[in-house]
């Protein structure tokens, strides 16, 4: 028995969300009493690996191809499938991330496992192993049992959070048959610079029509860059061109869950709450006492979003010049 934590690398390092799965997986190692094996497919520095012991991993397992330069999912979810059945590990834990969402699937039909995606919580029960995940939009959690022998959870970013947990861990290189594995060719990879990645951040400034014309975006893009936040836009506002799909965030864009989400000039339509009602506090600025943005927002500014911003700026400007 053990709990095997698939821990995505980008570019040879880790980012949060990796050290929260960590954290997650052993933690859940730590209630059954068993080993928590973080397992890491790609060229990683054994400095960097070691990092991984920081956060509970007591063995730390690693395969290094140069065919996985680039991510094949039906490569990956064969690597990871093998070793699942090598380590005899009951658990397999993922972060909910793009990579997981291709690869969860995928690895739960070869091994007949039982798949919970986005699960928020610890388990609530380990007999029958049983877990919480937020459904109907985040209106509501759901208690979901897994019954197979091998379960396969992928965990909602910003549900667990990071805990260091330093233990004394050994990196091993292991062996896998990936003959035919792969089916996909990369030709081509577009990678985004100098921006933080939406679902990596911890705060994020969104704006919505509200804000009447892409030229007004300047106070968001100012506010994002002195809290060190992301930038991202309701679906009207990528539809019209005014922003790019990547800030895209909503039900049919990016499923974000910050621990701030401001929302400037959006007036809150259920499929972009859907997409960011994990958020742990939501402040909306929106002209309109009645928008349905406010039903879902912690905090509420009735009033025009760039008049808003521009004195939310310079109060924040003051406050970190005085500290």
């Amino acid at each position: 028995m053990s709990v095997l934590i698939y821990t995505e690398n980008f570019e040879g390092k880790f980012k949060k969300a990796t050290f929260e799965t960590v954290s997650y997986g052993a933690e859940i190692a730590r209630q059954l009493g068993t080993t928590a094996i973080a397992f890491s497919i790609g060229n990683v520095e054994d400095d960097v690996l070691k990092t991984l012991g920081n956060y509970g991993a007591s063995r730390i397992l690693r395969f290094n191809d140069s065919k996985f330069a680039d991510l094949d999912n039906q490569a990956y979810a064969s690597v990871i499938a093998q070793v699942v059945q090598k380590e005899g590990s009951d658990i397999v834990i993922m972060s909910n991330s793009n990579i997981a969402k291709a690869v969860a699937p995928r690895v739960a039909v070869k091994l007949s496992a039982g798949l919970v995606v986005s699960v928020s919580g610890l388990p609530k029960n380990l007999n029958p192993f049983t877990v919480p995940k937020k459904v109907f939009h985040g209106k509501a959690y759901a208690d979901v049992v897994i019954k197979s022998p091998v379960k396969i959870i992928s965990l909602a970013q910003n549900s667990f959070g990071v805990k260091e947990s330093p233990n004394s861990s050994t990196i091993e290189t292991i062996e896998a048959n990936v003959d035919g594995a792969f089916k996909t060719k990369v030709t081509n990879v577009e990678k985004s610079t100098g921006k933080i990645i939406l679902t990596d951040a911890e705060i994020i400034i969104s704006g919505g029509r509200g804000m009447k014309s892409p030229e007004n975006w300047k106070p968001i893009e100012e506010l994002a860059e002195i809290l060190g936040a992301a930038t991202a836009c309701s679906r009207p506002v990528s539809d019209e061109g005014w922003r790019p799909h990547s800030e895209h965030v909503g039900q049919t864009g990016k499923i974000v869950a910050p621990n701030l989400y401001i929302a400037c000039g959006i007036s809150g339509a259920i499929q972009h709450l859907a997409g960011v009602s994990s958020s742990k506090v939501i402040v909306a600025i929106n002209t309109d006492k009645d928008a349905p943005i406010f039903s879902a927002a912690d905090y509420g500014i009735i009033g025009d979003a760039q008049k808003v911003l521009l004195e939310l700026n310079d109060a924040f400007r003051k406050f970190k010049a005085e500290n």
